[in-house]
């Protein structure tokens, strides 16, 4: 299976269907989160047609890129009908851009098959590896720096993953571990929770971080059960959730938010300067105010890794440097986040501006 059939196939490393719960017929009924992930828009023709937009109001699409479209209906309600330049919509639409290889945009920007130490499980940084846990997400974001990754290779089983934590348990300088993907929080939760239960049985791991965009996508995946999972874990649990623009944080997505703060976890986020998304000043004031008043701090705002297929979202350097000043003298500290890039084979992310 090529890797991003692993990105785009509903039944890959998710829990099992459940029934809906019995509601008020005055009520609408919401999907679980499993079936928000079934239902998702993987037409685009289907994902145009309920934004009321044409192929001719756009830049060229390109219908056979082989990293899919991908995205819920959750997203898609909080984009504009009609409008060709929404910034939510940009994140997610496949473009003839996309073909376009400039010199210095790879597969694998962040070196991170150089980093590798165990199936699915990377050490790039003092104190901390990172688990690939998933190897779908609940969007396929045109950026993705790992759009290339074979995920395919990734465990995907309980018992494909112990060589992983017995990589973690021998070295006892991790005291942190990540779980990334793909999304971590495509697994269902009794499999998450096995995972997470295999972590806190090594005695030196003392946190958790989690890196996922489903309570943005899809909020109803912060549920009661991962809720509980939280609760009762020893360790100390860290969400960083992904969002670029003010406009994907709706009602829905700041209840998920609170939820988490309330179970113990503590909530930040992390955006991509991303060109005709989030490049002006205002997106990014605007966003930043959005999130700490619905109590998520502002974290990374990272310069774009250059993944194959993304160079049209490219911004110069000196404009992330530029919009962070601003937002410096404009906003409280904890509200600013700070402007980074990844340079392979560096001790940690290195600070701009």
């Amino acid at each position: 299976m090529a890797s991003n059939d692993l990105r785009t196939s509903a039944a890959s490393g998710i829990g099992s269907l459940d029934a809906h719960p019995a509601s008020d017929p005055q009520k609408p009924t919401v999907p679980t989160w499993q079936q928000s992930l079934q239902q998702a828009f993987r037409s685009l023709d289907a994902l145009l047609e309920c934004l009321q937009l044409t192929p001719d109001e756009l830049p060229p699409l390109d219908r056979t890129n082989p990293f899919p479209l991908l995205v819920p209906h959750e997203f898609v309600r909080r984009m504009q009908p009609g409008d060709p330049h929404d910034p939510l919509l940009r994140q997610i639409l496949p473009l003839e851009s996309e073909r376009s290889l400039p010199t210095g945009f790879v597969a694998d920007p962040v070196n991170d098959a150089e980093f590798e130490v165990s199936p699915g499980l990377l050490h790039k940084y003092a104190t901390r590896v990172l688990l690939i846990a998933a190897g779908m997400c609940a969007v396929n974001c045109r950026y993705c720096f790992r759009r290339h990754y074979p995920y395919q290779d990734s465990p995907k089983s309980n018992e494909a993953w112990e060589p992983a934590l017995a990589t973690i348990a021998h070295d006892t300088s991790i005291e942190e571990v990540l779980l990334s993907g793909g999304d971590p929080l495509a697994l269902g939760n009794a499999k998450l929770t096995s995972l997470v239960r295999g972590i806190e049985a090594i005695g030196h791991v003392r946190r958790l971080r989690i890196h996922t965009r489903f309570p943005v996508m899809i909020p109803q995946r912060v549920d009661d059960a991962l809720c509980e999972l939280f609760e009762k874990s020893r360790l100390t649990t860290w969400m960083v959730l992904h969002i670029n623009h003010a406009n994907e944080v709706d009602q829905a997505v700041a209840d998920a938010a609170s939820k988490l703060r309330r179970c113990g976890v503590c909530v930040l986020n992390q955006s991509v300067l991303l060109r005709g998304i989030n490049d002006r000043l205002e997106d990014q004031r605007e966003l930043c105010s959005r999130l700490v008043d619905v109590g998520i701090q502002p974290y990374y705002l990272h310069q774009l890794d250059p993944v194959a297929g993304a160079s049209h979202f490219e911004c110069e350097q000196s404009l992330g440097e530029s919009i962070v000043r601003e937002l410096r003298s404009s906003l409280s500290g904890y509200a600013v986040p700070r402007f980074v890039k990844e340079i392979p084979g560096r001790a940690n992310k290195t600070l701009l501006g």
